[in-house]
């Protein structure tokens, strides 16, 4: 039988398991990325570990979420992951050289390399036919050492593009189809890959858009082969000598398959506050908006920002709408200033961000409040912009840019002929804003600087035989990240200082959570489907852990976050009857008896619901890594006890 670009990829890689689906395998990961909203803990936690240098073929250190400077934590944090980065043999990408994803693509995705950054949207490298994925700190830190990487084997899912895209439609149109086709939960425990005739009519930056997107799907990363329309990206990028040619085996067999027709695929629009919430532009077209923001790593490539410079040229922005542009990297913004382009886009009346996820982090330009702002990005769930009540559409480059120009929500195929954009054979080159390391014997001689701002990582205990607490809080289905540990301006900032960070806990659920959890000493957080989906961040775990949260109760989980609460040593359990989620109230008293001798084998246990009179059993399906784990009470508790 043949194996998938994926199952190819993991084969070369393996360092511990078998590749069947949902069974724990070991990967050898040869890059890693940072960046800051999620790098100085994952560096904290490296530092903790006491190792003098990482062992990984490539890591890169990026800043491009918290630029936002209006006071001194930010400027702290990157001056430690600057030393940091020196002094154990990290190259930093400095503030204003781009956003992680799109510069490592550009400058160093290798197709066949396997690569984990502490950001879901890692898996964008996947248009290069790299194994991508997204990972919480901590396991990019041990990545970073030396140590192996563990997920669950993923199941394959294949997606046949046919025919080619048409006039005003666009990559992300297509990732917008998928979505609405498998929705926010249809990866989880997948990789998805795309193949068919239609894959050779896709550049680079196009079939990472695809690539990127699909984190929304909760899958592990998504993959394209890697051809020739991925050695001359290369060889426009000067690195031809990293290409080598990966696809699939013509007997590969896949779990599920689907087909696209871009023949007939039209321009997407994701609704609020879901990226699955997917219907055709043509159908809600008219709306009237209030901005619009093109970038982030999903749409900032030279590629969709020469399109989006030629809608405007020769126009003005809307008076009722505010235009924000954010080209991707330093490379993207020389090219448009060098070719005019960057002029036809400020003529027009957009307002030009730094090279930073700037508003797709909630790092400024909040829409007004109940305005609707058109977004490029990638997520659009409730406050992520910043402001809780207004609605976030998520659009591609072309109808973002054609409807600043008309006021309202236009199907931009409505305008006429499409700008026809051709590739460069030759990107401008400078990497003078990555930073290379010391070398060892200069890194001897140097200190890395912390700022007071800047706590210690908190870890947990050992796991005791019974837990008897109360449950802290309740959520429904789609929980994710933003909601658990929110982003945005106000705070980032303090992403290295859990215990300020600790009052931000599930706000944007309950205002309330985090004195309550603080008062009762912690408990049970209940929660739906999907618990944990989005954003890779462990802060919505070690959060919780800080406030005495020592066990979260699901109908299912992302992939992510349950790792993350593996490493931090809070019990991921989930429901065998899911119907019993309904029987179980806030404040309800639940008993988890001889947990200690579940995790230490057992495939189950049962929770006592002491209030109600109740008993529900979850699983405890764990590998025996993760029991050790969560015995030792977190991943840096057990690692401590490896030396």
């Amino acid at each position: 039988m043949g194996l998938t670009i994926a199952q190819k990829i993991i084969k070369n890689h393996l360092v511990s398991g078998d590749m069947t689906p949902g069974s724990e395998i070991g990967l050898k990961i040869d890059q890693t990325l940072t960046q800051d909203a999620t790098g100085t803990m994952a560096y904290l936690q490296f530092e903790a570990m006491g190792l003098p240098r990482v062992k990984t073929e490539l890591s890169v250190a990026y800043i491009d979420h918290n630029t936002l400077q209006s006071g001194f934590e930010n400027a702290d944090d990157h001056r430690f992951i600057q030393t940091c980065a020196r002094k154990r043999g990290v190259r930093f990408s400095r503030p204003g050289n781009g956003i992680c994803h799109q510069v490592h693509l550009e400058r160093f995705s290798v197709p066949g390399k396997t690569l984990i950054g502490s950001d879901s949207h890692t898996p964008t490298c996947g248009g290069m036919g790299m194994l991508a994925m997204g990972a919480g700190g901590l396991d990019v830190a041990v990545a970073m050492g030396g140590g192996t990487y563990y997920i669950p084997m993923p199941k394959m899912v294949r997606i046949n593009l046919t025919g080619k895209l048409q006039p005003w439609t666009a990559a992300k149109d297509i990732i917008l189809e998928v979505l609405r086709i498998m929705t926010v939960k249809g990866g989880v425990g997948k990789i998805v890959e795309y193949a068919g005739e239609g894959v050779k009519t896709l550049s680079v930056p196009e079939r990472a858009t695809i690539t990127n997107m699909g984190a929304e799907l909760g899958a592990t990363t998504s993959i394209f082969p890697s051809d020739e329309t991925t050695r001359a990206f290369l060889q426009a990028q000067g690195r031809e000598k990293d290409w080598i040619a990966l696809s699939s085996d013509p007997d590969a067999v896949y779990d599920e398959e689907y087909t696209i027709d871009l023949n007939t695929l039209t321009p997407m629009i994701a609704q609020p506050h879901m990226p699955d919430e997917v219907v055709k532009v043509s159908e809600i077209a008219g709306m009237k908006i209030n901005q619009v923001c093109i970038g982030s790593c999903t749409n900032s490539s030279l590629f969709d920002m020469l399109k989006v410079a030629e809608i405007l040229r020769g126009k003005t922005v809307h008076p009722d709408v505010s235009l924000a542009i954010a080209p991707g990297s330093k490379q993207v913004l020389n090219m448009l200033a060098a070719n005019g382009a960057l002029a036809a886009m400020i003529d027009a009346g957009a307002r030009i961000l730094e090279s930073a996820c700037g508003p797709c982090i909630g790092m400024g330009q909040a829409p007004g409040s109940a305005g609707i702002s058109l977004r490029t990005f990638n997520r659009n769930f409730k406050g992520r912009s910043g402001t809780a009540d207004a609605g976030i559409y998520l659009v591609s480059p072309e109808t973002a840019a054609v409807s600043a120009i008309t006021g309202v929500l236009t199907d931009p195929r409505d305008l006429g002929e499409a700008p026809v954009i051709t590739m460069p054979t030759a990107f401008t080159v400078n990497d003078n804003m990555i930073e290379l390391p010391y070398t060892p014997e200069e890194a001897v001689t140097h200190e890395i600087e912390y700022g007071p701002n800047i706590k210690e990582v908190p870890k947990g205990h050992e796991l005791e035989n019974t837990i008897d607490k109360k449950v802290v809080l309740k959520v429904g289905d789609n929980i994710t990240t933003d909601h658990i540990m929110p982003a945005g301006a106000k705070i980032l900032p303090f992403r290295s200082n859990v215990p300020h960070l600790s009052n931000f806990c599930f706000t944007v659920c309950d205002k309330d959570f985090p004195e309550r959890c603080k008062a009762m000493g912690g408990g049970f957080i209940v929660g739906g489907q999907n618990y944990g989906q989005g954003s890779s961040r462990e802060h919505a775990a070690l959060v919780p852990l800080y406030l005495g949260v020592r066990a979260v109760l699901v109908k299912s989980f992302s992939r992510m976050h349950k790792a993350n609460l593996i490493n931090s040593g809070i019990l991921p359990l989930t429901f065998v009857n899911p119907d019993d989620y309904d029987t179980i109230d806030e404040q309800d008293e639940l008993i988890l008896a001889d947990i200690r001798a579940a995790i230490d084998g057992g495939d189950t246990v049962v929770v006592k619901n002491v209030t109600k009179g109740l008993e529900y059993t979850v699983s405890t399906d764990f590998s025996q890594r993760q029991r050790e784990i969560l015995a030792a009470g977190g991943c840096l508790n057990y690692i401590a006890k490896q030396k």
